[in-house]
């Protein structure tokens, strides 16, 4: 059920998000940057297409997909990663792969919140977002 995840949402709260860029390889002056922006995330249905659009000072970036067809995306930080994104058990679960790396964006409804799960090998950033 995707409908919980539509809306506008506003980053709220962060942990471990520097460290979790490293580990993607942002540079130190990309990290230091994207650190200091609140993103706005809008979610919406078009037919059978998500649409996840994220507006900030620093940058917006826009992906639109199929669940479960994996599509070419062009992240906030100009990799060019191969992603997939499926439901399981009430999570959005997004998996980017690139030259032989991956990480794994999950997010999921909390108490009214969209918490954002980022994981790298064994490193977790968790960033929440309130509804706007």
């Amino acid at each position: 059920m995707i409908e919980p995840f539509l809306g506008t949402w506003k980053l709220v709260s962060s942990e471990n998000f520097e460290d979790y860029m490293r580990e993607l390889g942002v540079d130190f002056a990309a990290r230091n940057v994207a650190g200091l922006v609140k993103p706005t995330v809008n979610i919406s249905l078009n037919g059978e297409k998500i649409n996840i659009r994220t507006e900030s000072s620093f940058q917006n970036t826009e992906i639109s997909f199929k669940l479960g067809e994996q599509f070419d995306e062009t992240t906030a930080d100009i990799r060019q990663v191969k992603s997939i994104v499926t439901l399981e058990g009430g999570s959005m679960i997004q998996v980017q792969k690139w030259l032989g790396k991956e990480t794994t964006i999950k997010r999921k409804i909390v108490e009214g919140k969209m918490v954002v799960e980022c994981t790298m090998n064994n490193v977790v950033c968790t960033r929440t977002y309130e509804k706007a």
